[in-house]
């Protein structure tokens, strides 16, 4: 088998963790270079982006924004912030229209400021937050600026005190901790019922390959791979020319006219990003370059590198 070099989606299903699903194609494929694009827990389903080969190293470069749709339960606080945990309160919660509702969502959307769960795999002094958890040990998480770029109630359910969300937001969002802070302010107390996540890295859930597997918990089935030059379509692209590649395999700045870059998707977020797509004179993924001014290319990740 040739090396195999892109990007795979996954449909993961609750019950089993990100890492099983890394484990199942490190062995359909036979290689240990394989990565995921953001840890899922357990019980959460959806996209998990996975890179196999050198893609690894592209995994800093596809879009960060996620998508999920989440049911949020109202009256019901618990040690890990979803209904797995320890419940730590019950409580009635009250009557509240969807109008109502909205003014507390509002709070949410924009950029905030967000306290991780306890049970997160945030590195407190060395050691992930969940293994301190797990000891019994209550820990102070200092809170992060996340983005919320969208944030839709899809229905309310005032009688089972149930409303369903779906969020767009930036990289290392917990929704965990946004069903938390909601009963926080509503004053009755929450957590996050159920999480699916529907988008991922540029990603979305037509790209996600479903993994059936058999009675041994062996994958059945090599999912399809997905160029890397369809996964950064939301970087500017330079072709190389034949002398421009042997320069670029050393690691030398290259100076091409900036007329020559060429702006593909634009990125849903907008952002201004110094980051180009290098393609060899042979079409292949050559790697990642920084643009510095207006001609002038860095190189940042290089494959196939000489000397």
């Amino acid at each position: 088998m040739e090396n195999p070099f892109g990007f795979i989606v996954i449909d993961k299903p609750s019950g089993i963790t990100s890492h099983d699903c890394v484990n199942q194609i490190r062995r359909i494929f036979g290689t240990r270079r394989v990565g995921h694009g953001g840890t899922l827990d357990p019980t959460v389903t959806g996209v998990l982006p996975i890179a196999i080969g050198y893609a690894t190293r592209l995994l800093p470069y596809l879009q960060s924004d996620k998508n999920y749709q989440g049911v949020i339960q109202l009256g019901t606080r618990t040690n890990t912030d979803d209904l797995n945990g320890e419940v730590l309160l019950n409580k009635s919660w009250p009557k509240l229209a969807e109008s109502s509702l909205e003014k507390y969502l509002e709070a949410f959307r924009g950029q905030i400021e967000q306290s991780p769960p306890q049970v997160s795999s945030v590195h407190i002094k060395g050691e992930r937050a969940y293994i301190r958890a797990r000891r019994g040990e209550k820990v102070t998480i200092p809170p992060k600026p996340v983005t919320i770029f969208d944030l839709k109630l899809l229905y309310w359910n005032a009688n089972l005190g149930q409303l369903k969300i779906s969020v767009h937001c930036s990289k290392g969002t917990y929704i965990r901790s946004i069903a938390r802070d909601l009963g926080e302010a509503i004053g009755c107390g929450a957590c996050l019922a159920t999480l699916r996540r529907t988008q991922a890295l540029g990603f979305l859930e037509e790209h996600a390959f479903q993994l059936n597997l058999n009675e041994e918990s062996v994958l059945t089935k090599a999912p399809p791979i997905i160029s890397p030059k369809e996964a950064l379509q939301h970087l500017q692209r330079l072709e190389l020319t034949e002398k421009e590649d042997a320069l670029w395999q050393t690691g030398s700045r290259l100076y091409p006219n900036s007329d020559r870059y060429k702006v593909s998707i634009k990125s849903s977020l907008k952002t201004n990003n110094p980051c180009i797509l290098v393609i060899d004179s042979n079409g292949h993924v050559a790697g990642i370059g920084l643009q510095i001014g207006e001609d002038t290319l860095q190189p940042k990740v290089v494959f196939n590198a000489k000397g």
